[in-house]
């Protein structure tokens, strides 16, 4: 049997032109800013013409903590999307862009699997449509106005060993986490031990995400701290007048990306901050432009409940408005495995004793969305074809201890067909849940306060270590008035707790936290738990040994 890979499916499937796309949720051709025959971005105009327009529901898809056997959230959220469709709803996805490291390094593409995709994929994976080169550009023009005001004189007083902005790029690069420029010479700068974060751990991404138009943006940005003077004051980008350039930049980033899935349901693909370390949303201009476009919106939250969806609500709710009408957490029966203890060679045998094991971590994460949140849940198990039917059963019925219902998703085998299940409980969740959503937390809690209940409430740890680094650097935060900012956990995306080797639900751990920095412009604050970093590295065997282009010019190989 040849079973074709996720490029050459999506290569074999025809697009529809993208203004055909834009018709069926009523966008007028002349709001496009079309990048090609298959890509699009929406006028700022249009925005502001559907403002007073009623909100459509949103679905909010989250999972379990991640593992090596693939747990299927994004292919979750396209298929969904199409099945919604094919019942008759007015549908969009939401969703976020790739990142060129991921895509090199471990994983390969990330615009879902099989005949549940978002296309053109090779196009969304590599370059798109150069938002992320913008928000690489803008940090590092901000970098370079640091470096340049300290070099011409410094009148702001900034301290070059405690300029805390960093460079970035969108790879995996661990050669660039820790580096001294500035050498050979007074005329090459003042040397400095500085480094580079991945760009969508940048917070000029975050900001780009956050905020709801270009003078918000603009506002977002002159907030940004990057560093302090020798008096021990926060120097911000408006100090040095540098906000103005860098919303220039990201201009027409801040514009949602139209593309489509493979069945044509029309998908906002838009900003890609990473869920372990930063907010792992997509922008709020897209989720709210398609609340205001169709009847249903499909949007997704990164990694598990434990991040992504705690950041969704805690976050991008608090700061937009907005409000999941039902939520789902994707799983699969080899994820759990995996959680129980059953290594990646044993999960596609029938293994009872690991998948009890293994559950736990499934029922965290209902017990954070429902009962911490309180939204309606419905589980979704993504379906192998090794799945046996007492493992089946055995999740159904752990599901309906807790009152959650169960639909299993075959959307990467059949596309929106294999979704209808999950789409028909998803609406009944919609119309008929009870929902009685509240935040965490009260932003008038110390940061301390705050980061304990995320830890003992949503990773069901006992407490929180805070080494020296971490107390001088909250003490100094509460001081400059940015204690009663949102917390943005920034730890392991394999485990509830800040150690990835401890998956399912582990119990009496503490989180560790190592330091807290203040993402000012974006509206946060980011403790780093664990051993978490802000510049991957690529793997052993990296994602970009197998990719190429051919001798007509079709990308092949990306996953």
């Amino acid at each position: 049997m040849n079973i074709k890979s996720d490029i050459e499916i999506s290569q074999s499937v025809e697009k529809d032109p993208i203004e055909k796309v834009a018709e069926k949720i009523g966008i007028p051709g002349d709001h496009l800013e079309l990048y090609g025959n298959f890509k699009a971005k929406i006028s700022y105009e249009l925005q502001e013409e559907i403002k007073e327009r009623k909100d459509g529901r949103l679905i909010l898809v989250t999972a379990i903590n991640p593992t090596p056997a693939g747990e299927g959230k994004t292919t979750t959220s396209i298929g969904l999307g199409d099945a919604l469709a094919r019942l008759g709803k007015k549908v969009m996805i939401t969703l976020r862009e790739p990142s060129l490291g991921p895509v090199f390094g471990v994983k390969g593409g990330a615009t879902g699997g099989g005949y549940a995709q978002v296309v053109p994929m090779e196009e969304i994976n590599l370059h798109f449509t150069g938002d992320i080169h913008a928000v690489g550009t803008a940090n590092n023009l901000l970098a370079a106005m640091v470096d340049n005001h300290v070099f011409q004189g410094n009148s702001l007083g900034i301290d070059p060993q405690r300029i805390t902005w960093r460079r970035c790029m969108d790879m995996n690069e661990r050669q660039l986490r820790f580096i001294v420029s500035g050498l050979n010479g007074k005329a090459n700068g003042i040397p400095r031990e500085e480094g580079f974060d991945i760009t969508a751990a940048s917070e000029v991404m975050a900001i780009l995400c956050l905020s709801e138009n270009i003078e918000n943006l603009k506002e977002n940005l002159e907030k940004i701290v990057v560093g302090y003077s020798y008096e021990d004051k926060p120097v911000t980008a408006r100090d040095l007048k540098a906000a103005g350039a860098m919303a220039a930049l990201l201009r027409d980033a801040l514009k949602p990306n139209l593309v489509q899935t493979l069945e044509h349901t029309p998908v906002f693909v838009h900003g890609g901050p990473f869920g372990n370390i930063a907010h792992g949303c997509n922008s709020i201009v897209a989720t709210k432009t398609a609340l205001k476009l169709a009847d249903y919106v499909v949007t997704e939250s990164g990694f598990g409940a434990d991040l992504g969806a705690e950041k969704f609500c805690d976050i991008k709710c608090r700061f937009s408005g907005i409000r999941p009408d039902a939520v789902v957490i994707v799983a699969s029966i080899r994820a759990l495995k995996h959680h129980g203890g059953a290594s990646k060679n044993e999960i596609s045998s029938e293994n009872l004793p690991a998948l009890v094991r293994g559950i736990p971590n499934l029922m965290k994460h209902i017990e954070t969305i429902k009962l911490k949140f309180g939204l309606p849940v419905v589980v979704a198990i993504n379906k192998f074809p090794t799945d046996s039917p007492q493992e089946l059963k055995l999740v159904e019925e752990k599901c309906q201890e807790l009152g959650v219902p169960v639909a299993l998703s075959e959307v990467w085998e059949k596309g929106g067909e294999g979704g209808i299940e999950l789409a028909e409980k998803v609406l009944d969740l919609v119309h008929n849940g009870k929902n009685d959503f509240r935040f965490l937390y009260d932003l008038d809690l110390t940061l301390k306060e705050k980061i304990q209940i995320i830890v003992r409430e949503v990773y069901g740890g006992e407490g929180v270590v805070y080494l020296p680094q971490a107390e001088k650097d909250l003490e100094k935060l509460e001081k400059n008035g940015f204690g009663k900012l949102p917390v943005c956990m920034a730890k392991t995306q394999y485990s509830l707790s800040d150690d990835p080797k401890k998956v399912g639900r582990p119990v009496g751990f503490k989180v560790t936290i190592r330091s807290v920095k203040v993402s000012a412009g974006a509206g946060f604050v980011v403790p780093l738990a664990g051993d978490i970093l802000t510049m991957p590295g690529l793997p052993k065997v990296p994602a970009a040994e197998q990719v190429s282009v051919d001798s007509q010019g079709r990308i092949v190989g990306l996953f």
